[in-house]
């Protein structure tokens, strides 16, 4: 099965850089990378293109113009331009592990949505890990990032994506399943079907309630964060705002509410505006 990687990126081309080069070291290759970019400057556009002549997983770099935080406007804009029949998502601070695209692919379930998990590494380690690391399979394994300084916690045991004892841990946690924008995937029919994300909301949530929808419309939830994980590098959010956050909680309480399936501010606009572009 063919599936698209969709994450966003806004001008941090070096955690950039590593996230690609950790979807090259994948060992499921049947699969397309989408840059859903917000608005970076050159720099970005540089990196993308140095990787794509080294990489033989093809890379589409999807921009629009800065407008502050319109993550759910460039996701909308990947979906479209997206050629697979399943779409993952996962953001452009984070080094997929190894079996992140193969374990996704190979547990997608008819009508089903997958919600994986993470790991933040501080912003030391984040900083020392380099391209050989990746390579190697190093920065998604726990024991190298314990002897790197990563202080040991519980959540270190999602690194391992072991299927059979991830399977188990899966079933035991308590943690429900949520859209989260770190690692979950689901049809990309039931994307189109929900409108995508709704363009109104900027940074708090935006993720959550899309998934919402998706549940709101049927579709089932399955928590895979034993199985799908990846490593966070750490960074500021200064994009995080009071009055967006609170604004994308009066969004996400109407979609509770009012149980809606369908965004009247996603997807379809950006057909339109293909269509009166062609």
């Amino acid at each position: 099965m063919f599936a698209s990687v969709i994450f966003t990126t806004y001008n941090h081309p070096r955690w950039l850089e590593k996230t690609l080069w950790g979807f090259s070291a994948q060992s499921y290759r049947d699969f397309e990378i989408i840059v859903a970019d917000d608005g970076s400057s050159d720099e970005t556009r540089a990196v993308v293109e140095s990787l794509k002549s080294q990489f033989d997983i093809p890379i589409q770099h999807i921009w629009q113009q800065d407008d502050g935080f319109q993550k759910c406007r460039i996701l909308n804009k990947a979906i479209v331009a997206s050629r697979g029949e399943y779409l993952i998502f996962t953001d452009g601070d984070c080094i997929p592990h190894p079996d992140f695209v193969r374990n996704h692919v190979e547990l997608a379930a008819k009508n089903t949505m997958l919600s994986g998990g993470y790991l933040k590494l501080p912003l030391d380690v984040s900083r020392a890990i380099t391209r050989q690391d990746i390579l190697d399979g190093n920065a998604t394994r726990p024991g190298w990032l314990l002897k790197q300084g990563v202080p040991f916690t519980p959540k270190i045991s999602k690194l391992f994506s072991n299927r059979l004892i991830g399977a188990l841990l899966d079933a035991l946690t308590i943690t429900r399943a949520t859209w989260n924008g770190h690692s979950s995937s689901t049809w990309k029919k039931h994307i189109i079907e929900t409108n995508g994300f709704d363009e109104r909301m900027q940074y708090g949530g935006q993720d959550r309630e899309f998934g919402e929808r998706l549940m709101n419309m049927g579709i089932k939830t399955r928590q895979v964060r034993y199985r799908c994980s990846c490593v966070h590098l750490d960074h500021g959010r200064g994009y995080a705002r009071p009055e967006s956050i609170a604004k994308n909680k009066g969004i996400r309480q109407h979609t509770r509410q009012q149980k809606v399936t369908r965004t009247d501010y996603g997807i379809a606009s950006q057909v339109e505006s293909r269509q009166a572009s062609t």
